[in-house]
């Protein structure tokens, strides 16, 4: 479907007025903005002034080119939506990316965040702008973690959120700093009454493939090196009820923890879980391609006894790769006894997708 018409006003159905590329224009665009399509999805209209440029979306689609509107500075792109979507992008011109200077949700400093109408609100997670400049708020303790298990220094920010309590380790945690402002997210889902006060632990990856795979020495550092810091440091943190919340590979790692290490580990929340992991499988040409459930679901065959744990799981929507491998570790995981809850949020692999489960699913998991 195209909308986009030979005449003056080629964005009228947009809602946008005036010549493109004039000044009354630019002076009213905002984008992206989206108009219903026949198959029940959605077109949405991205711009970019004044250069040749592609958006690029962080999972769901391949690169979309831009087209120029006549001899304007005006360069556009109609994409197709299926309906519930959202998803992070960016502006590609020439060797370099950009937020969306049109829009005014962003992702850290170089990335938009893009919504079709019919996707649910994201309670809690406030707009923060985008552009250079924008710069979120940090944790003010800071842990300097030089681990003999893993080697290397890293630097690891905490946060009592409503005072503090059970600590919430959140896996990758340099992109709920920098990317998505999830200290602010967890503080508004306190004082709302949504969860307990809890002690956020903000891990940086190193190392993710090495680090996230099913192996101990990540688990090992966490339990003997890293909670003790923490416990150092002066921040309310009780160590029972510990939950992890991770994704992609993070949420694979998260679930590994609670197979092997169940007596740290007893309470998950993962997103789109990486459950196709197989110690070979980066080296296939189709790492989703392996058995179904990878390494996981074959430790799960084993039968263990998850009477303890606790567990959160949510996959995008729009991931069909995905899909296969996590619906069947559900099912394995609530086999063995665990207490189990399952969503799908309207997504890619996306963390705009992960943000509002990571929120709703550590407070499940920590009640």
């Amino acid at each position: 479907m195209r909308l986009a018409a030979d005449e003056d006003n080629a964005f009228v159905a947009f809602g946008l007025p005036g010549e493109p590329g004039t000044e009354e224009f630019w002076a009213a665009a905002r984008t992206p903005v989206s108009v219903p399509a026949g198959d029940g999805g959605w077109l949405t209209l991205f711009l970019w002034r004044g250069s040749p440029a592609s958006v690029v979306f962080e999972s769901w689609s391949e690169p979309v080119l831009l087209r120029r509107w006549r001899e304007s500075d005006c360069w556009y792109a109609e994409v197709p939506m299926p309906a519930r979507l959202r998803v992070t992008y960016q502006l590609l011109a020439g060797d370099a990316s950009y937020a969306d200077p049109l829009n005014p949700n962003g992702a850290g400093g170089d990335r938009s965040v893009a919504a079709t109408p019919d996707s649910p609100p994201q309670p809690h997670w406030p707009a923060v702008g985008s552009g250079s400049d924008v710069v979120l708020p940090l944790p003010r303790t800071r842990l300097r973690w030089s681990s003999e298990r893993l080697g290397g220094r890293r630097t690891v920010r905490v946060h009592p959120a409503g005072g503090g309590g059970p600590v919430v380790l959140l896996l990758d945690g340099d992109d709920w700093l920098y990317l998505h402002p999830a200290m602010a997210a967890f503080d508004s889902a306190v004082a709302s009454g949504e969860m307990p006060p809890a002690t956020l632990v903000f891990l940086p990856a190193k190392d993710r493939e090495a680090e996230f795979g099913c192996r101990p020495e990540l688990w090992e550092a966490v339990r003997d090196e890293l909670l003790p810091l923490v416990a150092e440091s002066g921040v309310p943190a009780a160590r029972e009820g510990l939950v992890v919340a991770g994704q992609s590979l993070g949420g694979l790692s998260a679930m590994y923890a609670a197979l092997e290490f169940p007596d740290l580990v007893s309470r998950v929340a993962c997103q789109s879980a990486s459950f196709w992991w197989t110690p070979d499988a980066m080296a296939l040409a189709d790492p989703l391609g392996g058995p179904v459930g990878g390494t996981v679901a074959a430790r799960l065959r084993e039968r263990p006894d998850l009477s303890g744990l606790r567990c959160a799981f949510d996959v995008g929507e729009h991931e069909t790769g995905m899909l296969p491998h996590c619906s069947l570790t559900e099912t394995l995981v609530e086999q063995a006894g665990a207490t189990v809850r399952v969503s799908r949020s309207p997504s890619g692999h996306d963390r705009v997708g992960w943000r509002h489960a990571l929120v709703r699913d550590v407070a499940w998991a920590l009640g």
